[in-house]
């Protein structure tokens, strides 16, 4: 196993889900299926328009063949695995890249940089997941520390084992994720309620809103942007009881199940229609809108 370093865009060709698939063709099969079983970072291009840089972490499943498309290959997200950074990680900083094994032996920028499909060091691939995942706590246990027992091999191992262990369980804490994902929601919603478009801030600067997912995690909904909303505590009290839920135009709808129809229409937008991201690959996804409407909305 191995960690990696998958470029994604928005607009590209291929067909990429982050949270859920990776289409790629033959060239990069070897290089994704050494990241079986482990974790990958996506990256944004500089080229790409208002790139994130290092934006998300997610775990390779398994790697099958496209079945539509002859020499495409795609590599299957492991369900609930996929987290967006809550602070995009930039391809350089200060102190320069901040991917380092894709210098040279000369200091500069090697042609492995151009790769769809890499390889990335422990190091490099823990530096950028504390960047992205930073807050005021310290984060994940470093992997690339020296041993503390020098030359105690069988120590070292078992410490490296250690903090293998506590990096996954880092990545995986649904305290962790829920805190994450509640990050970039807010931020994709500049902090107001997709509903009512009120933005509350309380007398300690917190936002009242919260983050919802569309599909519930426990329902194999991902912690991806396109799969959050941030609502208001009424309205996400709504939302997942399935009184009110969302077209694939963004219209809000009602159920005939309110008590209170005249006050529910008095709480939602006069537009009729939700709050959307600036970014469009940030909005809800179609894909999970549909899923809240077919299993939680009340007709």
């Amino acid at each position: 196993m191995a960690f990696g370093v998958f470029i994604h865009r928005p607009d590209s060709i291929y067909k990429d889900t982050p949270a859920e698939q990776y289409q790629f063709p033959s060239q990069y099969l070897a290089r994704v299926q050494s990241c079986i079983g482990d974790w990958i970072i996506y990256y944004e291009p500089t080229k790409a328009e208002e790139s994130r840089g290092y934006f998300a972490i997610a775990r390779v499943q398994q790697v099958i063949p496209d079945p539509s498309t002859l020499g495409m290959y795609i590599a299957v997200i492991e369900p609930n695995s996929y987290l967006d950074f809550a602070n995009p990680v930039p391809f350089r900083d200060a102190d320069g890249l901040l991917e380092r094994g894709l210098l040279n032996d000369q200091g500069k920028i090697s042609g492995r940089a151009q790769s769809a499909v890499r390889s990335i060091s422990a190091a490099d691939f823990n530096r950028n997941t504390e960047l992205g995942l930073a807050e005021e706590t310290a984060l994940l246990p470093r992997i690339d520390a020296p041993s503390t027992f020098p030359g105690m091999q069988e120590t070292q191992s078992a410490f490296q084992h250690e903090q293998e262990r506590s990096r996954v369980a880092y990545l995986t804490s649904r305290i962790v994720r829920d805190r994450v994902f509640r990050r970039v929601v807010l931020r994709a919603y500049d902090a107001r309620c997709a509903v009512t478009s009120l933005k509350l801030i309380n007398g300690h600067g917190r936002a009242e809103v919260e983050a919802a997912h569309i599909r519930p995690v426990e329902k194999d909904g991902p912690d991806i942007v396109s799969n959050g909303l941030a609502l208001s505590g009424t309205a996400h009290w709504m939302f997942d009881r399935g009184l009110i839920s969302i077209t694939d135009e963004y219209e809000i709808l009602i159920s005939r199940h309110v008590n209170d129809e005249a006050g529910a229409r008095a709480l939602i937008n006069k537009t009729g229609r939700i709050l959307m991201p600036v970014r469009p690959a940030d909005h809800p996804h179609p894909h999970f809108l549909r899923w809240h409407r077919e299993n939680c909305f009340k007709v």
